[in-house]
């Protein structure tokens, strides 16, 4: 089906819907714009509240673990911010990380603790909720881009596939510094005149925005780079004032951005750091990355990208096909393109175009929607009738079927047993019977000070890069009882201790001769990931 057949039906169905439009006129819309919402049977404010409630309710169901960084680069950082105690990693030290992101959560944990709400329940999902509100604006960018590309009838059902999408489900709501990107990219590619087609031409003004929010990406995470580039060469294409473009828009608002930036730098670090060149230096001059593991130049292509779109992929391909809208397809290889150049790669490194995947889901669905529809009308008048499903009902239901039960178990399930553990000592630690905690596990295995909220001593081994010398963490990973005895002749006896039940099975006489003993026990995971089994974290006390 060519682009021009389903723009026609799409917009038939919406001249139906007409008496039934929004009456909300969004202020950064064009006149256009404003007269084809009319004919959407959605306000944005019904979307919006939509997405934010699912969102919330999202970020509620999410208890279980997947990076260090949600936690020990942005809920840590902004807990030292907030309350003047927690952990700072070796990127800290190294001035590789902006205080931009966590900042916007120490504000948030501040306004917690002048409402007297920084309770051990409250700090460890409020942090998820609130990222829930900027997923869900996230979520609206998406409905919105969408509609301002194909139509109502795509936008919803890219919508739809957002929402319905297990890695968005299981990612979007956490506190890494990539969901946040995402959310600028969805709402600054809705900005920018170039990745519109020419019937629908941005406002006047909008690039201006677009620019604003590329830099503050940038500026959140350095990496974004990647995606802005492609769009800022694409506007520079395509544009008649490029001198405009640069001089009075490009270089102006970046400097803006990358001023007040480096400004909140020097006061956290108290001394000038210029983050986004050390981040380049460390990542992709150095190859710093590739100290936490590197994978084949396809990974994303035959594994990572892939597994994230999931069952999504067949019509995300057949909606790229068939919309022939290059400039967002481009895009989307472009990120994974240089992303594959990097040794180190991470499911969450190409978040950002996860969603513009989706819209093309949401194209394929939208084209499947009009053909039942026709072809519907054809029995009807013919008198025929069908008790099987649709094609867009077999989808649909496909779709579900695989996302929901994988979104749930990877969001509920799946290593959930180190979250549980620092919750039970957050609880325990607000009763005062916890004096100190020694995690004998991989480094940055728990969350910790965010989580405990009580400044409390606590020790985990130390991983920070060294010249090729193993850290304390690949010691202990490769004999923990010659570690855990040496380690012991210098610790200051804790309370408690933390470790999973693949290290306990060695260190069981260890523990016993320290008169420690196992007080919780918690699932963690049905299957090895990068390690052996950790199917439980074990808290033992003396």
């Amino acid at each position: 089906m060519k682009h021009s057949e389903l723009q026609s039906p799409l917009k038939s169905i919406k001249m139906r819907q007409r008496k039934n439009g929004s009456s909300i006129k969004h202020p950064n819309l064009s006149d256009a714009e404003a007269k084809s919402q009319k004919k959407s049977p959605y306000s944005l404010k019904d979307v919006f509240l939509t997405c934010l409630g699912f969102r919330m309710l999202n970020a509620l169901l999410i208890q279980t673990y997947f990076n260090p960084d949600e936690h020990w680069q942005a809920l840590e950082v902004a807990h030292r911010i907030a309350f003047g105690y927690g952990h700072l990693t070796w990127e800290w030290e190294e001035g590789i990380r902006s205080y931009l992101h966590p900042m916007m959560f120490a504000l948030f944990y501040k306004l917690l603790a002048l409402l007297r709400l920084d309770i051990p329940c409250v700090m460890i999902k409020a942090p998820r909720l609130l990222q829930s509100i900027f997923s869900a604006v996230g979520d609206l960018y998406l409905y919105k881009l969408s509609f301002v590309l194909f139509g109502d009838g795509v936008a919803k059902w890219a919508l739809f596939s957002q929402l319905a999408n297990w890695f968005m489900f299981f990612c979007f709501n956490r506190t890494f510094s990539n969901s946040l990107e995402t959310t600028l990219t969805l709402v600054g590619l809705y900005y920018w005149p170039s990745v519109r087609s020419s019937l629908n031409k941005a406002p006047s003004g909008s690039r201006k925005w677009g620019l604003a929010l590329a830099a503050l990406a940038c500026a959140i995470r350095p990496t974004s780079a990647v995606t802005w580039v492609y769009v800022g060469l694409l506007e520079l294409y395509l544009t008649h004032d490029r001198l405009r473009f640069i001089f009075v828009e490009l270089i102006p608002i970046g400097s803006v951005v990358l001023g007040i930036t480096c400004l909140l730098d020097r006061l956290m670090y108290d001394s000038w750091v210029l983050v986004p060149l050390n981040f380049l230096k460390f990542n992709f001059l150095s190859s710093g990355g590739d100290y936490y593991g590197t994978h084949k130049w396809h990974w994303y292509f035959t594994q990572g990208f892939t597994v994230m779109v999931f069952t999504f992929l067949p019509f995300c391909v057949a909606g790229i096909i068939k919309s022939k809208y290059w400039k967002l397809s481009g895009l989307i290889l472009w990120v994974l393109g240089l992303y594959s150049i990097l040794g180190h790669k991470e499911f969450r490194f190409v978040l950002p175009v996860l969603p513009i995947s989706l819209i093309f889901v949401g194209y394929s669905l939208a084209a499947l929607d009009e053909r039942d529809s026709r072809n519907g009308a054809k029995k009807r008048s013919s008198c025929i009738c069908n008790k099987w499903p649709s094609r867009k009902q077999l989808a649909i239901f496909f779709l579900l079927a695989s996302n929901i039960p994988m979104a749930l178990y990877m969001s509920l399930i799946h290593q959930r047993g180190t979250e549980d553990a620092m919750n039970y000592l957050s609880k325990e630690a607000a009763k005062g019977k916890v004096k100190s905690i020694v995690f004998l596990m991989p480094c940055h295995a728990t969350p910790y000070y965010s989580t405990l909220h009580n400044n409390l001593p606590m020790r985990f081994l130390d991983c920070t890069p060294n010249k090729g010398m193993p850290t304390e963490s690949d010691r202990f990973m490769m004999d923990p009882v010659s570690f855990a005895v040496d380690f012991a002749k210098n610790w200051s006896h804790p309370s408690h201790i933390v470790l999973f039940d693949s290290e306990e099975r060695h260190l069981k006489d260890f523990l016993i001769s320290h008169s420690f003993r196992e007080v919780r026990r918690f699932f963690h995971a049905h299957f090895k990931v990068d390690r052996d089994l950790q199917a439980s974290v074990v808290v033992y006390a003396d």
